[in-house]
């Protein structure tokens, strides 16, 4: 059924999804500024779904509250979901932690275990020659046409190198999804891989 859009309901609807906004950005332990981004997204869901109300089956408040509610369920287990990926919560670098230290968290980071470290990158003359030294082992391992993929990655994209007559970009890709498989088995991790697609 369509519902009368009047400048009343509305401004129900908003305050209603600010209320809910609230209390998701509350719950979640989420920065001030992403309550806005958060009605937002309840409110797109609200009039997505305004065409399906029944009032035969209850009044426009209660099927807002729902419509709401459900949404804001759905966005808690993303975010939720998202943070268990990460390993927690983020963290952010300025503002101090909950110890004795008043410093923030970017005063008291080394250049090892910096952001980069944290994100998986390689970061430290030390680390870099190891990776160098596993490369080195694993590409003298591979098959030439493998060998030779692994290479131009190192300074090309896969679509220069599609150009270059390496293959289509997709068995590039297919090719590149295998190739991790097989770099993982030697010992080769994540902070490559990130290298080479970037």
């Amino acid at each position: 059924m369509q519902v009368p859009a009047t400048s009343t309901r509305i401004a129900t609807f908003i305050a209603v999804a600010d209320i809910h906004a609230r209390r998701l950005t509350r719950r979640l332990r989420l920065a001030p500024d992403e309550m806005d981004d958060l009605r937002q997204d309840l409110l797109a869901d609200l009039l997505r779904r305004l065409p399906a109300f029944d009032p035969e089956r209850g009044s426009i408040d209660a099927f807002v509250r729902l419509v709401l509610r459900h949404h804001g369920t759905r966005i808690a287990s993303r975010v939720m979901a998202e943070r268990r990926a990460r390993g927690g919560a983020m963290l952010s670098i300025d503002l101090p932690l909950e110890d004795a230290d008043p410093r923030p968290l970017k005063d008291r980071l080394a250049e090892e275990d910096g952001l980069s470290a944290w994100s998986g990158h390689v970061v430290g003359g030390e680390i870099a020659l190891d990776l160098r030294h596993d490369l080195g082992r694993v590409l003298a391992l591979l098959a030439d046409r493998d060998r030779r993929v692994c290479i131009g990655l190192a300074h090309r994209t896969l679509s220069e190198l599609a150009v270059m007559g390496f293959g289509s970009r997709s068995a590039l890709y297919r090719r590149l999804a295998d190739l991790r498989f097989v770099l993982a088995a030697h010992g080769l991790g994540p902070a490559w891989d990130d290298r080479a697609t970037a």
